[in-house]
């Protein structure tokens, strides 16, 4: 599967959920689907659909009890009054969704009534309901998390572990030697690049050069980039690419660049576990994952550079500020940059 065949074939199964999700939900959102298609992507849409399930299982529970989901309709949204939404918002912290437990972080709470504000303000606009209540209430305040990253020397830690197998288990080293090279390889191309999850699986080969030292990678929206890498990670995927040349069972016309032991693309849940294989064991009071592969990159980069518009760009992220509320130490270093500069007196007047 190429790299265009890949995005359709994912973005092909979201919108199946998405149909699939909307037969559980009043018809009129369907509407509402419809009319943010061109604005929104199709994982966008999916995680509306899942937040508004939330949202109408509770308003069938607790505002229109003896209704079902699918009777609810555009009139009984009009009815919802501000207070209804922020109990929606405490029911979160514990409520029960087909039959299982649940509870949402303030996060989650803030993704949730983004959500339900979205879909009230299309049907206002629209003039489809009079009366807009949902914009009267608040986002949850959110308490900014620690963040996590590795240290410089855990980096090198966690290369040298994934080398050469150290502190593994009897069971991780039986499959060690068959991955260590592709695991080294990606790795390296989290530490040293920054890459998302989502990207690094879409690699193909034919994503690399190793003349300009650069790879392509489709970012969120679909929009395509090229990245450039170092001697270390060019070294990393030269003897990755070299041992999957020595494989004599790679299926002809497989051009994804990281493989599965089936001889397949590798998934996001595959590499997810591999990241958290190596850094329980250099790292076991850290929960480290990809993204926190990519929060210690973009850290050093900012100490490298002290440029936070080329970390914002390297990273892929539209706003600089998204770059500041993620990685912390980039404030924190321009904090400390600036104690000095402003002074209070002159030497001469002491």
């Amino acid at each position: 599967m190429n790299e265009k065949n890949f995005y359709q074939s994912r973005n092909q199964k979201n919108l199946e959920k998405i149909q699939y999700l909307l037969e559980e939900l009043p018809p009129f959102v369907e509407d509402y689907f419809v009319g943010i298609e061109n604005q929104t992507s199709t994982l966008t849409r999916l995680n509306y659909a899942y937040d508004l399930r939330i949202f109408f299982d509770y308003l069938v529970k607790k505002v229109f009890r003896g209704k079902t989901v699918l009777d609810l309709s555009l009139n009984d949204l009009e009815r919802i009054q501000a207070y209804d939404i922020e109990r929606f918002l405490s029911y979160l912290n514990r409520y029960s969704f087909n039959g299982k437990a649940e509870s949402c972080s303030e996060r989650a709470k803030a993704r949730k009534l983004s959500s339900v504000r979205a879909m009230f303000k299309y049907f206002f606009s629209r003039e489809r309901i009079q009366v807009d209540n949902a914009a009267k209430v608040s986002l949850p305040k959110i308490h900014e998390k620690e963040i996590i990253r590795l240290e410089v020397n855990e980096v090198a830690d966690l290369l040298n572990c994934a080398d050469s197998g150290s502190g593994m288990t009897e069971h991780q080293q039986a499959f060690h030697e068959k991955t260590k090279i592709r695991d080294v390889a990606i790795l390296t191309l989290f530490l040293g690049t920054g890459i998302r999850i989502s990207e690094l699986v879409g690699l193909n080969n034919e994503d690399i050069d190793f003349t300009n030292y650069s790879f392509r990678v489709t970012r969120k929206g679909g929009n395509q980039t090229i990245l450039y890498f170092s001697d270390e990670v060019a070294d990393a995927l030269a003897k990755y690419i070299a041992f999957k040349e020595e494989c004599k069972d790679i299926p002809e016309g497989e051009h994804a660049l990281f493989l599965s032991l089936k001889k397949n693309r590798i998934s996001i849940r595959a590499v997810e576990n591999l990241v958290k294989k190596y850094s329980r064991i250099i790292a076991p009071l850290k929960k480290i994952s990809p993204h926190k592969l990519r929060s210690t990159y973009g850290t050093q980069l900012y100490r490298e550079t002290k440029d936070i518009y080329v970390v914002a760009d390297v990273l892929g992220h539209k706003d600089v500020n998204t770059t500041k509320k993620h990685y912390a130490a980039i404030s924190e270093d321009i904090r400390r940059s600036v104690a000095g500069k402003v002074k209070l007196r002159d030497n001469d007047d002491k």
